[in-house]
This record gives structure tokens, C-alpha cells and sequence, in this order.
């Protein structure tokens, strides 16, 4: 997608954020606004200057991840062994943009592209210790798992009807038989320990690399507190051969977990490989590689 293409998504453009950050934060209005390559769904970014990011919801239904993050990554932050976004600015509604939005700084490195990294292995173990120190941040007041994590963090059964449709759309394209009972052995397991943080949204987009290593995790707008399960999903989506293997030893999750894992892996696969979802046709190969190989894999030792 082109520049121009992407700018004016969600009616948000350069010329809209140069209007806001001149009402609101005036003492950058001589900064240049120009958009990212990989600026996501959920909300547009835009890069103020070289050393800051604008980050603005392109609906309502993602308006709760603004507070949220301004709120919960300075706490964060200190107890991460990388790199998260800290927040230099709380934006209003105005000049015709009717939600919150704030100010970041810019991290630097690129959306991650597995063939690049130096060493997956070690990538691998670096994200796997990233989400065990995420995990073992004080949980105090924190955002429990609910509609603004999208659920994430709670059961997956949440989306046991939409998955259940998926499975009959899918009828003859993949093995629906194999899938029904991955996904039901997802929805009778259940979280038994205490609430812990998760990310909500572990995947290539929001994962940053700098001379072929994670240098920094972006994008924590679909966080909280609940079950880490679905943090797991870059086992299959991502991750290959002895880096997968690394990452699931160095996670170190029961198989109960793992068994959400590939639940909540499953649902978003299906439900892009049967059109429910913002995908074009073109990606179905690589959805049915990811559906197959959650299918296959048995190894879910804790």
C-alpha cells in the first residue's frame, strides 16, 4: 500500500495531526508529520519530528487502549529487560477528531521480518524472557482482562461462536476434524493461577529489531491483567524449528496454557481464512501454513 493510500485512513491524515499537535502541543508545531510504513489497524501513527511518534485511534472501540497505556507503561516500563513506548503527550478530541490520542517517543528499529534477525534462537529467548518479566509485573489496580483487551486475556471461549462458524465455513479446506478438537480442548482449559499482565497483541508488527535483535515491544493498546495463553501465539505464527522450540522452553508454560494457545492461535486463523477478517485472498497460503502447523504440533509438554 502507498503512502497516499494508507494517509486518510479513518479520516486521519498528516494534515489533521499537524492541526492537532499546533492547538495542543504547540511547541512542536514546526515538526514535520509524516506517516510510518507499518502503522496497523487499530490505531494510525504518524512520526512527529525524528524523535517522536503520534499515535491516534481510528475508531471508538479502540479508544480504551489510550488511557490505559498512558496510565500503565511508565509503571511498566522499569521492570522490562526492553524498551516499551513512554508516553511525552495526552491529546484531546479536537479539530474535528473525535477521541484521545497521545504522543510517544520513537523507537528505533523495524517491524520484525524473521528471515533478518541475527540469531532466531536467541530472539526467541529474548521475547520468551521479555513476556516472563511482563508477567511477573505488580498486577495492583491493574486493567483486568475484558472488552478493552478484546478479551484477550480471558477464556477463549468467549469467541466459541464465531469459531464454531468458522468451522463450518471451512468445511474441506482444512481439517476440521483435528481443528474442532484443538479448539475444544482450548475452551475446557481453564487459568488456575493468579492474574498476571499480558501483551494481547505478540505479533511482527508490534515487535521491533535493530542489528538483528528484539530491541523494543510496541503497541501494548490490547493489554491487562488475566491469563497469558494468548501471548503464545507467535509459537506458530511466527516462530520455526529450534527457535520455536527455544521459545516454548524458555516461556515456560503448563500445558493447560498451551492448550488456549493454540485455541486463541486457531480462532484468529480460521477467522481470516474464512473472510471474517481484514485479509486479502492473497495471504491464504500463509493463513493455512499457520492453521497447519497448530494442527501438528503435539509437543505441549509443560
Amino acid at each position: 500500500m502507498t503512502t497516499s493510500a494508507r494517509d486518510g485512513r479513518a479520516g486521519i491524515d498528516a494534515s489533521l495531526v499537524k492541526r492537532l499537535i499546533s492547538a495542543q502541543f504547540p511547541h512542536w508545531s514546526q515538526l514535520p508529520v509524516t506517516p510510518v510504513e507499518f502503522d496497523g489497524w487499530d490505531n494510525r501513527t504518524y512520526r512527529l519530528g525524528s524523535d517522536m511518534t503520534v499515535r491516534l485511534p481510528t475508531a471508538a472501540g479502540y479508544v480504551a487502549g489510550v488511557a490505559k497505556e498512558n496510565e500503565w507503561l511508565p509503571r511498566l516500563a522499569p521492570h522490562l529487560p526492553l524498551p516499551i513506548p513512554q508516553v511525552l503527550g495526552a491529546g484531546v478530541p479536537g479539530e474535528g477528531y473525535p477521541h484521545p490520542w497521545s504522543i510517544r517517543n520513537w523507537l528505533p528499529g523495524s517491524t520484525l521480518e524473521f528471515q533478518d534477525l541475527a540469531d532466531p534462537v536467541e530472539f526467541a529467548t529474548d521475547l520468551a524472557a521479555f513476556l516472563r518479566a511482563l508477567q511477573n509485573c505488580d498486577t495492583t489496580g491493574g486493567p483486568l482482562a475484558g472488552a478493552h483487551s478484546f478479551y484477550r486475556g480471558t477464556s477463549p471461549a468467549y469467541y466459541d461462536a464465531e469459531t464454531r462458524d468458522c468451522l463450518a465455513d471451512l468445511e474441506g479446506r482444512i481439517d476440521v476434524g483435528r481443528a474442532t478438537e484443538v479448539w475444544e480442548a482450548a475452551v475446557k482449559s481453564a487459568w488456575h493461577g493468579a492474574p498476571v499482565w499480558f501483551h494481547g497483541d505478540i505479533a511482527t508488527g508490534n515487535l521491533l529489531v535493530q542489528n538483528g535483535r528484539l530491541s523494543a515491544v510496541i503497541d501494548f493498546g490490547t493489554s491487562g491483567v488475566g491469563d497469558p495463553a494468548c501471548d503464545l501465539v507467535i509459537t506458530w505464527v511466527t516462530l520455526t524449528g529450534a527457535a520455536r522450540e527455544a521459545f516454548r522452553a524458555a516461556v515456560a508454560q503448563d500445558a493447560g496454557t498451551w492448550a488456549r494457545a493454540r485455541g486463541w492461535g486457531l480462532w484468529k486463523a480460521m477467522l481470516q481464512l474464512s473472510g471474517r477478517s481484514h485479509t486479502h485472498p492473497d495471504q491464504a497460503p500463509e493463513i493455512e501454513r499457520v492453521i497447519n502447523a497448530i494442527l501438528d504440533d503435539h509437543d505441549l509438554h509443560s
